[in-house]
C-alpha cells in the first residue's frame, strides 16, 4: 500500500524476545535518542537496561551501549559523550565515511564505529540550530551552515540508512530471530496559501488586480478575471477536484494547511477567510482528509495572533485542530515548537528548509520534538518533509523536469530505507494556467509512474 494506516506503536517480535540495549546511564538523551531509532525509525519493540547481569542472561537480540564489550553475542555501540551532557555548546563533530556512509562522532571498537546513538540526537534535535548563526533573508535557519549541507547529505535520510545498516548487523548475530522492516509510506501535502485566483478578495483588491492587469497589457488575464467573477470559468486556482480524483486513484491520504490571516499581508495573501466559498472549501476538506493551520507570517511574531488563526478555523471545522506547519518554513529552534505546544498542537509539519529541498534533520521518519533548552522529550509529533514545489521552482530554479528527478531520487531513497516521505505542493503551483502546467503535468506523472508500483 502506498499509505497504510498511520501508527507509532512498535512492531513485537512474535517470539516475543524484544530488542534489549544496556547502558549504565538512563538520561532523558539516551531515553530519547533510543526511542527515536529503535521505536521511530526501526518500528521494533525494545527495552533498556542498567543491570548488567540481565543484559548478560538476555537470550534476545542486544545492544550494548558502553565503553566495553560485555559479550560477543551483542551490537556494541561506543558513547561519545554527548548523551551524557546537558544544555548546548559549540560543537563541530568529526564526519568521516564508513560502508559508504557519512557517519559522525567516530569512536574507536565496535561494530559501526560511531556513536550512532549520539549522532542521530544531534541531527534530529537540530542542535546545530541553538547556536549562533546568520539568518537567511527570510530570518529562517540558513541551510547552508549545516552540516549536512556542508558535508554533501543534505539530500540523504541518513538517520534511516544508518539503522538499516543497523538491522543487517542485528540479523547476522541473530539468525533465528524476526527483524522486523519498517513499512514505506508516501503522504501528499498542501499548502494553501491563496485558495482561489480571484474569487473571495474584496472588491476593491479585485478592482486594483483588474487595472494593473489593463496598465501592464496582461489582456488575456484580464479577460480570465471577469470570466471567473461572472461565473463563467472556474478559478484556476481551483484545482480541488482534480486532486480528489488523484488521491482517489493512487489510493492516498494527503494532508491539506491552511493559511487564514486574519489581515492579510505582504507574506500573507490569502483569500478573505470571510469568504462564506473559502469557509465551505475548509470545512469540505477537513470533513473527508487531514488538515491543518498555516500559521500566518504575521502570527510567527504575535502568539495571541496565531492563536486566534487556530481558533478560528476550529470554529469552521467544528473540532479541536492539532495540525500545524510554518508559512515559508519559518521555523525557529526552540520558540516555534514551543509556542505550538503551548496552543496545544500535538503534530508539526515544518521540518525541512524553504530554500533547498532535502532532509533538514537527516531523517525520513516522524519523530517526537526534544526541547534541548528544557532537556525533555515532548508530545510534538515531527514530520519532515523532504520535497516542496516552491522551492524547486524559484530557490533552486529547477524545470519540472529537473524537480521530477529530484522528487523520484527523493522516493527510492526513501522507500529503501523504510522511512515516511512527505511533500508539499501548492494548489497555484497545479493550476492549468501556461506559467505552471509543466508542473501540473510533473506530479501527475510522478503519481503514476512512481507511486502507482507502490499500491
Amino acid at each position: 500500500m502506498a499509505n497504510p494506516e498511520h501508527t507509532d506503536m512498535p512492531v513485537t517480535h512474535p517470539s516475543g524476545r524484544s530488542l534489549l540495549i544496556y547502558s549504565e546511564e538512563q538520561g532523558c538523551r539516551f531515553a530519547y535518542a533510543c526511542g527515536l531509532l529503535f521505536r521511530d525509525v526501526c518500528r521494533m519493540d525494545y527495552e533498556t537496561t542498567p543491570d548488567r547481569q540481565q543484559f548478560l542472561q538476555y537470550t534476545g537480540p542486544r545492544v550494548n551501549y558502553s565503553r566495553y564489550r560485555i559479550t560477543e553475542n551483542e551490537i556494541h555501540v561506543v558513547p561519545e559523550g554527548l548523551l551524557s551532557e546537558r544544555g548546548v555548546r559549540a560543537i563541530e563533530p568529526t564526519v568521516g565515511e564508513t560502508e559508504s556512509l557519512p557517519v559522525m562522532f567516530p569512536t574507536e571498537g565496535g561494530e559501526m564505529g560511531f556513536d550512532v546513538l549520539g549522532a542521530a540526537f544531534f541531527l534530529a534535535t537540530r542542535y546545530e540550530e541553538y547556536l549562533p548563526g546568520q539568518p537567511d533573508a527570510f530570518g529562517r535557519y540558513d541551510f547552508h551552515g549545516s552540516i549536512a549541507f556542508r558535508h554533501g547529505f543534505l539530500e540523504r535520510p541518513l538517520i534511516n540508512e544508518w539503522m538499516r545498516w543497523f538491522r543487517s548487523i542485528l540479523r547476522a548475530k541473530n539468525p533465528g530471530v524476526f527483524i522486523p522492516e519498517p513499512v514505506f509510506r508516501f503522504i501528499p501535502t498542501y499548502d494553501i496559501d491563496i485558495a482561489f485566483a480571484y474569487l473571495g478578495r474584496p472588491l476593491i483588491r479585485s478592482l486594483g488586480g483588474w487595472i494593473r492587469d489593463l496598465l501592464s497589457g496582461k489582456i488575456e488575464e484580464m479577460r480570465n478575471r471577469i470570466s471567473v467573477l461572472a461565473g463563467y470559468r472556474r478559478d484556476p486556482y481551483d484545482v480541488y477536484e482534480w486532486l480528489d480524483a488523484l488521491h482517489l486513484r493512487f489510493q492516498l491520504r494527503p494532508i491539506y494547511f491552511f493559511l487564514l490571516a486574519k489581515k492579510p499581508g505582504n507574506a500573507d495573501k490569502n483569500t478573505d477567510r470571510e469568504d462564506p466559498r473559502f469557509r465551505s472549501l475548509v470545512k469540505y476538506h477537513a470533513a473527508g482528509y487531514q488538515t491543518g493551520l498555516h500559521p500566518s507570517w504575521q502570527g510567527g511574531e504575535d502568539r495571541q495572533l496565531l492563536a486566534d488563526e487556530k481558533k478560528y478555523m476550529e470554529t469552521i471545522i467544528g473540532r479541536d485542530l492539532t495540525n500545524s506547519r510554518q508559512h515559508y518554513i519559518r521555523m525557529r529552534m526552540p520558540q516555534t515548537c514551543q509556542e505550538l505546544l503551548a496552543l496545544g498542537m500535538r503534530d508539526e509539519y515544518s521540518m525541512g528548509y524553504g530554500a533547498a529541498n532535502g532532509f533538514r534533520a537527516s531523517i525520513a521518519s516522524p519523530f517526537n520534538w526534544y526541547d534541548l533548552e528544557q532537556e525533555t522529550s515532548t508530545s510534538l509529533r515531527v514530520h519532515p518533509f523532504c520535497f516542496m514545489d516552491a522551492t524547486a521552482r524559484y530557490a533552486e530554479r529547477k524545470t519540472a523536469s529537473e524537480a521530477y528527478l529530484q522528487l523520484k531520487k527523493f522516493h527510492d531513497a526513501v522507500k529503501t530505507t523504510g522511512g515516511s516521505m512527505y511533500t508539499i505542493f501548492h494548489n497555484s503551483m497545479l493550476s492549468e494556467n501556461a506559467a505552471c502546467k509543466s508542473w501540473r503535468d510533473m506530479y501527475s506523472l510522478f503519481l503514476q509512474e512512481v507511486v502507482y508500483w507502490d499500491l
